[in-house]
């Protein structure tokens, strides 16, 4: 009889597993929130590789096959990612999230894009929060049975954010007002800056413009030296040279690297977005609060 049931087992149909929602996002940063929130219900792919400058990205024919099956896509917009809506249109006719809605925006100033809002909006703990409840929108919008799960995951991963990021912001806070000055190669700190209540310097309003001109690199020497400012950053896709140069020239000290645009490998410094939140706002402090 038993060899007969077990027989009867193998014969009958089994009962296929749920298959996993598709996620794709334009980079990496995007990806890992998206993952914390969807948890094992969904695979998330990036565009963009880690390490990647995520302003001009030219995607290649290896990219689409990535995400050529995905159920739905997120996006920063803030025209961050605009290379990113162009590539998704050989993809079909697949839902679209924007993360940054509902975000204030803060605007570029300066360049060729001054006055449209600046893209950075997940370097600030407010905003972040907003973008895991639009992630957790989209998901369960393609994916009702799981909202309860999405929500859930979402509500967990914010207060994790909150716990990485208030701390180091509430040191910033306290810092003296002489020394709330982030300089920085690009202009891409702008909400983390008026999170923590910092004034902001820059090289380059937004990595698309020209990159540490004769013309850039004095005016913010002279900005350096006219606000006392004690410490000069730059960030990780770009070269650290400028801001090097620009520290010997004015006596800041140089600070080290930022991360903002990109996640690193999962062996590297920032493999996680509350890495990368970590690792940069630490930095930052650090820096100001040094004598």
């Amino acid at each position: 009889m038993f060899r007969f049931l077990t027989a009867l087992a193998l014969c009958l149909p089994v009962t296929a597993q749920a298959e996993q929602l598709k996620v794709a996002t334009s980079f990496t940063i995007l990806a890992d929130m998206a993952r914390n929130v969807a948890g094992d219900l969904a695979q998330v792919n990036s565009i963009t590789p880690p390490g990647a400058d995520i302003h001009n990205y030219q995607p290649t024919p290896g990219d689409i096959i990535g995400i050529a099956d995905a159920d739905v896509i997120l996006v920063n917009g803030m025209n961050l990612d605009l290379w990113a809506q162009r590539f998704l249109a050989r993809i079909g006719d697949v839902p679209v999230a924007t993360l940054s809605d509902g975000v204030t925006p803060v605007s570029i100033q300066g360049g060729d894009y001054d006055g449209l809002p600046n893209p950075h909006a997940w370097m600030a703990l407010d905003s972040a929060q907003i973008y895991v409840d639009n992630i957790a929108t989209a998901l369960a919008g393609v994916d009702p049975d799981n909202a309860d799960a999405y929500r859930a995951n979402a509500l967990r991963y914010k207060q994790q954010i909150a716990d990485t990021i208030g701390p180091l912001r509430d040191r910033a806070r306290a810092l003296p007002p002489e020394r709330r000055w982030l300089v920085s190669s690009e202009g891409a700190f702008s909400y983390l800056a008026r999170d923590f209540g910092l004034q902001e310097l820059f090289l380059w309003p937004i990595n698309s413009d020209g990159q540490g001109t004769p013309q850039q690199v004095r005016r913010l020497i002279d900005n350096i030296r006219q606000a006392k400012a004690p410490v000069i950053f730059s960030e990780s896709t770009v070269s650290d040279r400028p801001a090097r140069r620009i520290a010997q020239e004015t006596g800041a000290d140089y600070g080290g690297v930022l991360y903002v645009d990109s996640l690193s490998a999962a062996d590297g410094p920032v493999p996680t977005y509350l890495d990368l939140l970590r690792v940069t706002s630490e930095t930052i402090v650090t820096g100001l609060d040094h004598d």
